[in-house]
């Protein structure tokens, strides 16, 4: 071979190895500078930046930048800040802005009357001694710095306790604004008492307060005054109130005069109304229940005296029991509420429905002396009887103008005859069922049967004695109607 071509045949060997190590040649490169490639990646991201940012400095410098600066701000602030005096001493009272976010409320305690509430308490003020000309607008700081400085002594005055949040750290935030502004924020839960006036138990409604004032400082001192009374709610969260409803809120304002000064004192409300479905079915449903179920005994035969007296009776302790255990969760209060009358009611209801089997049996079994015996039972026999009652009683009322005489028939057709003594008469029997309504009147209210027919005994009221249980079926019933109506009509509309 000539040496031209071997010349170019090396020439081409040589290029081809080349390029077969190329790639192995570049991924060594990158992996032996990967032990400086992070240096590397730095310096081109910061000759890179200037460009891509446009001369903005990093978050990271801005924070660096202006640590030291807002340490120095607060510093110099602190120097020669004394935080037992309040801005304006001697001046001018320091005003204090008030607001309130609530994140609970409830539960509302009839036994103790008290409630619990969860709330943010936010008050800001002007501390001239706090100013500062930086461009930082707002310094924000934590609990660490609040004793340092000076905070308004505020106090709820109808608060049983109080209780701070700590975790994870105390929940209180201070912010300085650089012309001087303090606002001071706490969270708290605060169990406070509510003077529940329960006359209307349980259709009553309820203005809960939360009072605060300064402890120290006088009106001369120190003024609050609201926020436009923004007081927000966060509905979001479980308000414990369960028995009762919320119904919205207000406030006032007032100074009150004590031994050491007249403070400012600022009081805002929760309105609430019991929801009454819960007492309803407790008290409300059982009580009348059971005074229904006592007028059953006047279906049942007079003769059944055991079933319709353990009847009453077990009335009378349900409704006993029925009163200790409505008043089992429920204050000592010496007044009479509007639950305790109406288990009053029915009490008296049931207790009547016994009376009147008492009174009853009495007048049928104990009242008559004399019985007919069983044999007697001819209509005939019983008619010529009470034909000689009568005319015995018109034969000794013609000669007695002033004595009434009262004819007695039993159930059996016995008749006896009772005579009542006038007015210096010297004869002194005792009548019996019939009873004179006042001297010179000639009206009597009679509880026998027949009570009718002879023209002596015009102007009588006929009642009879007998058919007492059927008088009762209709009278119990509709007295009760009528006093229930009267009743929640005085509740609800009065």
């Amino acid at each position: 071979m000539s040496p031209r071509v071997l010349v170019l045949l090396l020439g081409v060997s040589m290029l081809l190895q080349s390029r077969v190590e190329g790639p192995q040649s570049k991924s060594e490169k990158g992996a032996s500078g990967s032990s400086d490639g992070f240096n590397s990646h730095k310096q081109q991201d910061a000759t890179k930046k200037p460009f891509t940012e446009g001369g903005k400095p990093s978050a990271t410098g801005h924070r660096v930048a202006r640590g030291p600066e807002a340490s120095q701000i607060l510093n110099t602030i602190l120097s020669n800040y004394d935080h037992r005096l309040r801005p304006g001493i001697g001046e001018k009272p320091t005003v204090v802005t008030v607001q309130f976010s609530v994140n609970s409320l409830g539960p509302l305690s009839t036994l103790d009357m008290e409630y619990t509430i969860d709330i943010i308490f936010c008050q800001t003020w002007y501390d001239e001694r706090l100013r500062y000309n930086d461009t930082i607008e707002t310094l924000v700081l934590n609990s660490n710095v609040v004793s340092q400085l000076w905070i308004p002594d505020t106090f709820f005055r109808n608060s049983k306790r109080t209780q701070e949040h700590t975790i994870t750290m105390p929940n209180q935030m201070v912010r300085i604004h650089r012309d001087g502004k303090v606002l001071y924020t706490i969270r708290m839960t605060i169990d406070a008492g509510c003077a529940l006036h329960l006359h209307r138990f349980p259709m009553d409604s309820h203005s809960c307060p939360l009072s605060f004032s300064s402890f120290s400082y006088p009106v001369s001192e120190m003024i609050y005054k609201w926020d436009n009374f923004k007081l927000e709610i966060n509905k979001d969260n479980s308000w414990k109130l369960f028995q009762f409803e919320f119904k919205g809120m207000g406030n006032k304002t007032e100074t009150l005069s004590t031994p050491a000064g007249d403070f400012m004192v600022m009081t805002f409300f929760f309105n609430v109304s019991r929801q009454f479905g819960y007492v309803a079915f407790q008290n409300y449903v059982p009580s009348s229940v059971t005074t229904m179920l006592s007028w059953v005994s006047f279906w049942i035969k007079m003769d059944a005296a055991a079933a319709r007296t353990s009847l009453g009776i077990t009335s009378v302790l349900t409704m006993t029991t029925l009163g200790t255990f409505s008043r089992k969760n429920f204050p000592r209060v010496s007044y009479i509420t509007a639950l305790d009358f109406y288990l009053a009611i029915c009490f008296v209801f049931c207790f009547c429905a016994l009376t009147e089997f008492a009174v009853l049996n009495f007048l049928t079994y104990h009242q008559m002396k004399t019985h007919v015996p069983p044999n007697l039972r001819h209509a005939r026999a019983r008619a010529r009887a009470r034909a000689r009652a009568r005319a015995r009683a018109r034969a000794r009322a013609q000669q007695l103008q002033e004595a009434f005489v009262c004819t007695i028939v039993n159930m059996e057709g016995n008749v006896e005859e009772r005579q009542s003594p006038a007015q210096g008469n010297s004869q002194h029997t005792k009548p019996v069922l019939c009873s004179k309504q006042h001297t010179g009147c000639k009206k009597y209210f009679c509880v026998i049967p027949n009570c009718k027919g002879s023209t002596w005994q015009e102007g009588h009221l006929c009642i009879h004695l007998f058919r007492l249980d059927d008088y009762s079926r209709l009278l119990f019933p509709l007295a009760f109607f009528f006093v229930s109506v009267l009743y929640w009509f005085l509740c609800l509309y009065l």
